[in-house]
């Protein structure tokens, strides 16, 4: 039963994730013509491309995004079935299906009836106060997915295999695939909305940064008396080991242990709370590590 509670609270949540990114994508996506990060963001200029096709032959039909979008997350999607995780790629899959149905079906009036007409004109007209404010509402999005187990497709499951699985850096990647698509869209669009589309990007990605902390890590040096019993109850916690250095103090001359471990960012605090009830007197400093090289425990998605 608890299972089965956590399951519809976890879909419950990816529904109203998958709702704001389709409110992002109806509205500020749109006003400014940006363009999402990844497989998102080149289903859109697929569809413009496709909107501009079906106009210039006298069709008059909506070009949807959600079938588009879900053709190009296919390899992606089994490139997570096969190398990542079977529950992960099924909770993303669902986020990758519910955001484009909704993006399709969700109103803009409805959404836009709760803005005054000062204010729509001012989001739909400054391009700047566009991309700032759907770059939060997307990064949000995304980071409630990530917390809860999912993503939104794309992108993220090369990236993730390519970290995983491979041992190869993804930035350079992803950011390559993105430029190509703001490059593209610029030459067919106009270079405005591609130019603030980097605006966009880089706010949603501070705020995913913020909110999501699993794949950053801290490196703690904790100072103790009781080093056996700290690195028992950080592996019990972090499944993750520790080096264990004798020392002296500086100030009385006395023998002490520096215990040092590195773990995900959001679980130092919980190690801090942890340390100082085993021993109160422990000295910790930790600090933000950006790359760690050799076995390194990563959690489990499935």
């Amino acid at each position: 039963m608890k299972k089965y509670k956590i399951d519809l609270a976890r879909y419950a949540v990816l529904t109203v994730a998958s709702l704001i990114m389709a409110i992002d994508y109806r509205t500020f996506v749109d006003w400014g013509g940006l363009y999402p990060g990844g497989a998102a963001g080149l289903a859109m200029l697929v569809q413009r491309f496709s909107q501009d096709i079906c106009n210039a032959i006298g069709w008059s039909v909506t070009v949807p995004f959600g079938p588009i979008n879900l053709v190009l997350n296919a390899i992606p999607v089994w490139i997570g079935f096969k190398y990542i995780g079977t529950r992960f790629t099924l909770q993303s899959l669902y986020v990758i299906f519910v955001s484009g149905f909704l993006t399709d079906l969700v109103p803009v009036e409805w959404i836009t009836s709760f803005i005054s007409e000062a204010d729509l004109l001012r989001l739909q007209t400054d391009p700047f106060v566009t991309s700032l404010f759907g770059g939060i509402i997307f990064g949000f999005a995304i980071a409630l997915c990530l917390r809860w187990n999912a993503t939104s497709g794309g992108m993220d499951f090369i990236a993730i295999f390519l970290s995983e699985k491979k041992g190869r850096e993804t930035w350079n990647i992803v950011l390559a695939f993105n430029a190509t698509i703001l490059v593209i869209g610029g030459f067919k669009f106009g270079w405005t909305g591609a130019l603030y589309s980097i605006v966009y990007q880089f706010v949603y990605l501070q705020v995913i940064h913020l909110m999501y902390r699993t794949y950053q890590y801290q490196t703690l040096t904790i100072v103790t008396t009781q080093p056996e019993r700290v690195c028992e109850a950080i592996h019990r916690m972090t499944h993750h080991g520790a080096t264990v250095i004798d020392a002296r103090g500086g100030y009385k001359g006395d023998r002490k242990s520096v215990v040092m471990s590195v773990v995900a960012a959001d679980e130092t605090s919980h190690v801090y709370a942890l340390c100082k009830t085993i021993d109160p007197d422990a000295f910790i400093n930790a600090v933000s590590t950006s790359r760690v090289i050799g076995r390194f425990y990563l959690r489990p998605r499935d």
